[in-house]
């Protein structure tokens, strides 16, 4: 298929990695290796049937799973140990643990400046739909589209090469948003019968959200997920447009 999604909101593989190891309730320094690298590649497999733009940091650590997991099944042998060099397993668990907490000092980081921001801004609360959206990572969608999928029976015939009908699916969400301010993630994939269409469908509101039309918030944590329409403020000038004179 031709179309290629780019998203700026695209995260890494340590990201990938963080969050499966939130996901699962794991310890960084207790993972279960074959667990985590068969969860990798089941979003890696995903992410490629949906035609993102991968970075190539993805199939990098892909491969050094699985180098992993082929050395822990291996018997070690005397005295080799001392001639193998680094522990790739204990390497990627302190990337890991670095990662996060860089991640844990850039979100402190962006609390303590949206504090300072109520504190010295005070007016009329607004709700950032851009920065809400945010909480709710790609990786987040993802592990919500693979439960729809899981709902649906496989096709027994699928054209090689067939394009996602993406624009289709684009006028059908806006068309759900065209009398109200949202709905719910259930209700995009409700009358999706069709491995096919529930990509499509997955891969339009992306773009929606890229184009800045929409944006998703998830209601806590493993809560529902709403998709809302992004409303054009009037009172709000054209910064793109300089004023005459």
């Amino acid at each position: 298929m031709s179309h290629q999604v780019h998203l700026e909101m695209f995260e890494g593989p340590l990201d990938l990695l963080l969050f499966l190891v939130k996901r699962d309730d794991l310890e960084i320094n207790n993972i279960p290796i074959a667990h985590i690298t068969h969860e990798y590649l089941a979003y890696l497999d995903l992410m490629k049937e949906l035609n993102l733009d991968l970075a190539g940091e993805f199939l990098v650590m892909a491969a050094t799973l699985l180098g992993i997991k082929a050395r822990a099944l291996l018997p070690s042998q005397p005295g080799e140990e001392e001639e193998a060099g680094p522990d790739p397993t204990a390497e990627l668990k302190a990337k890991l643990l670095e990662y996060q907490k860089f991640k844990e000092a850039a979100k402190f980081l962006e609390k303590k400046a949206e504090e300072f921001k109520d504190v010295f801004f005070r007016g009329t609360p607004t709700f950032d739909e851009s920065q809400k959206s945010l909480d709710l990572s790609l990786f987040d969608l993802l592990g919500s589209l693979r439960e729809i999928l899981e709902r649906v029976k496989p096709e027994t015939r699928e054209v090689v090469g067939e394009e996602f009908p993406i624009e289709e699916k684009t006028a059908k969400i806006m068309f759900l948003l065209e009398t109200r301010p949202a709905v719910s993630w259930e209700e995009i994939f409700s009358d999706e019968r069709k491995r096919r269409g529930i990509l499509a469908c997955f891969l339009a509101m992306l773009e929606l959200v890229k184009m800045e039309k929409i944006f998703v918030r998830q209601e806590g944590n493993l809560g529902p997920i709403t998709v809302y329409k992004k409303e054009v403020r009037a009172d709000v000038p054209d910064a793109s447009i300089a004023p005459a004179g």
